[in-house]
């Protein structure tokens, strides 16, 4: 099984992701630094939609200067441009696999799409 994760190498959680993809026998895990590659718009709406959650539930809120920019209650196109624009607005872990995707918070949300 092929996973992409989207990883931030300084964050726990996705830290804790990782290790879980990369022990998991048969996966073949790849990382994405988002915050050195960020993915487009296109790409976060489509994981999104893909799991099952709205680009506000995936915005990062602390660190960030999101409500002060009124993100959270902004349409789904201002969030995506922004979090395109600013990577550290994405909130992380996001992972892929065939099963699926999912914003891994807590770190075991991973085990439902392997």
């Amino acid at each position: 099984m092929k996973a992409t994760i989207w990883h931030n190498p300084e964050c726990g959680t996705s830290r804790k992701t990782l290790a879980i993809l990369q022990e998991t026998p048969g996966v073949e895990v790849t990382v994405v630094e988002y915050l050195k590659a960020p993915p487009s718009a296109d790409k976060l709406a489509q994981l999104y939609r893909d799991a099952g959650i709205t680009p506000q539930q995936g915005l990062r809120r602390r660190g960030t200067d999101a409500e002060e920019r009124g993100l959270p209650e902004a349409d789904d196109a201002t969030v995506l441009a922004a979090m395109a624009e600013q990577p550290r607005l994405i909130e992380r872990p996001l992972v892929e696999t065939d099963k699926g995707v999912r914003l891994c918070r807590p770190q075991e949300k991973v085990r439902e799409i392997l």
